[in-house]
């Protein structure tokens, strides 16, 4: 069952069960899926789902900080409910020492040796972790690895 029909049933679940939480975060899945299929193929790849969901979460997020910030719990809340369903069909992440024993192995692997050679192992790591780590916290990691 691709992601679209994991979706669908489960929308139609969270109608029946009146759960407004689901709801919201099914609907925007389903809102993103429809809107990067519209002039592309039919299907979309499981790569670029990962993407989508990262992406969706991580917008969230970003309005979860702001509404924390102006002490709007209410919307706070709902960002939060939202990100939980999403996350929900994201594979698991990386936790922080598995992440940092893969990028170790990466650095090795290219040879990287300073900090201006942070493009050469991002792009590796980028590549090797995607769907399983987030980007900001591979950066992260990179810079302190390579003494930056």
């Amino acid at each position: 069952m691709n992601l679209e029909e994991q979706i669908n049933a489960d929308l139609r679940t969270a109608m029946l069960a009146r759960d407004e939480a689901s709801l919201r975060g099914l609907r925007a899945i389903k809102a993103a899926i429809l809107l990067q299929k519209t002039g592309s193929a039919e299907s979309i790849s499981q790569a670029d789902e990962i993407k989508m969901l990262q992406k969706l979460v991580k917008q969230r997020k970003e309005s979860l900080d702001i509404y924390k910030s102006q002490e709007r719990e209410d919307l706070a809340k709902k960002e939060m409910e939202e990100i939980a369903v999403i996350e929900k069909f994201l594979p698991s992440m990386m936790t922080g020492d598995e992440l940092r024993s893969v990028i170790k192995q990466i650095i090795e692997s290219t040879g990287a040796k300073s900090p201006a050679e942070m493009g050469k192992v991002m792009g590796a790591a980028s590549k090797q972790l995607a769907g399983k780590a987030d980007n900001k916290e591979i950066s992260t990691i990179v810079k302190e690895l390579l003494g930056g």
